[in-house]
């Protein structure tokens, strides 16, 4: 598997390279400190997976990844910030992941598993029902302990492990938290507070004290009294609520 480096910032792309070295079997190619570089370089050449900075020049990291999501084959694309309020629009363009600056160790070393387990997978083509299960199962075991994109959820007395960005909100019931995906509904013995700290804090935002949301997930923004907002999910008729602390960090990160 090969991919290129988009960052301009000499240490922050030397630490990643490191990590990539350490953690997997990836080649890294390339570097770029300049998006429009990035988009000739990409008029001859197919890499798998592109490690995008933001804030870049001449073309920021987000312009060209909209060019890159137009592309007949597409690279997997994982962003590499400091600021988290791009995270929405990054999942629209349907970003591999996401990752925030400054590094952490544990959490690059679990989305390099996860890049080159999918990446793989792409390369076995069509698959049958019952291998496609066998696979599923087999990623499942191979997948790092403390992983934050996957997430263990309970369900009659049995453990259903979940990908994060298949939960679209939880909240607060007395001493438990429950948690919604879009058809299933979760009991967690634990308190609110407790299970945001296990998720994606790039993709999920505690907006009320009794509630976590998937920012991915957010349809509609609704003003509110005391200026405030009510937010409505997509596939759910379910209105979700941000409290008046909450409200200057959320208009930063939909930059409202």
């Amino acid at each position: 598997m090969k991919a290129i480096i988009v960052e301009d910032e000499i240490l922050a792309r030397e630490e990643l390279e490191y990590l990539i070295k350490r953690y997997s079997d990836i080649e890294v190619t390339d570097y770029f400190e300049d998006g429009l570089d990035v988009l000739k370089y990409l008029k001859d050449q197919e890499p798998d997976a592109i490690f995008l900075d933001i804030n870049i020049p001449s073309l920021d990291g987000m312009f060209l990844a909209a060019n890159i999501h137009k592309f007949a084959k597409k690279p997997y694309i994982i962003f590499t910030t400091a600021y988290r309020e791009h995270a929405v629009q990054a999942f629209e363009l349907e970003a591999f992941d996401y990752i925030l600056k400054p590094y952490d160790e544990k959490r690059i070393a679990a989305m390099l598993t996860k890049l080159e387990t999918s990446y793989q997978r792409s390369q076995q083509g069509p698959v049958s029902e019952e291998n496609e299960a066998a696979n599923t199962e087999t990623i499942l075991v191979k997948e790092p302990v403390g992983t934050v994109n996957r997430i263990n959820l309970r369900k009659d007395e049995k453990i259903i492990v979940t990908d994060a960005n298949d939960i679209y909100y939880s909240s607060a019931s007395e001493k438990v938290t429950l948690v919604f995906t879009k058809n299933e509904k979760y009991i967690m013995p634990m308190s609110i507070t407790e299970f945001h700290s296990k998720l994606p804090p790039d993709l999920f935002f505690r907006c009320h004290r009794s509630f976590s949301v998937n920012l991915s997930k957010i349809h509609e923004i609704i003003p509110w009294f005391n200026q405030t907002y009510l937010l409505k999910l997509k596939d759910m008729d379910v209105e979700v609520s941000v409290s008046r602390s909450k409200v200057k960090e959320f208009r930063q990160i939909m930059r409202i």
